[in-house]
């Protein structure tokens, strides 16, 4: 049987994943505090006129949280500024408003963002990725592996 192998792609799902779990972990709360009123039920003339509530997604899986647990660890194996893309990118934010933050332009963006998913792949998978080389190509690497 092969042994599995990360692919950019891959690495890219997992930190989506990881992202879209920290956003569904339910609120901290303060503890020792609580409330003695009594909850109001509403009745129906009150409730007329007024929008359905919109319905939360469910908490995730304990399997869920322990691989996020897990990706948080990877962005301490690229750059900063990298990890920061990558991130970003994760999150849903458009090219634009990364370009903004980071101060890079589209195709230098992209670049990094790409880069980190292959860095990130090749470390996942055991291989030393060369520091004397450009990103363009170890990012051709990793498509030829």
């Amino acid at each position: 049987m092969a042994e599995f192998q990360w692919t950019p792609s891959l690495v890219e799902a997992r930190i989506v994943e990881a992202v879209d779990v920290l956003k569904r972990l339910p609120e901290e709360r303060m503890q020792g505090y609580y409330s003695t009123w009594p909850r109001i039920v509403p009745e129906f003339s009150d409730l007329v006129g007024q929008e359905a509530p919109r319905l939360k997604r469910p908490p995730p899986s304990p399997g869920a949280i322990s691989r996020m647990e897990e990706t948080l660890e990877w962005p301490k194996l690229l750059e900063p500024q990298d990890a920061r893309i990558l991130w970003l990118r994760a999150a849903g934010e458009r090219w634009k408003t990364i370009c903004w933050k980071v101060g890079l332009q589209r195709a230098a963006a992209h670049e990094h963002w790409l880069y980190g998913l292959c860095v990130l792949a090749w470390k996942l998978n055991g291989r030393h990725v060369p520091s004397k080389r450009s990103k363009r190509y170890v990012i051709t690497m990793v498509r030829e592996a």
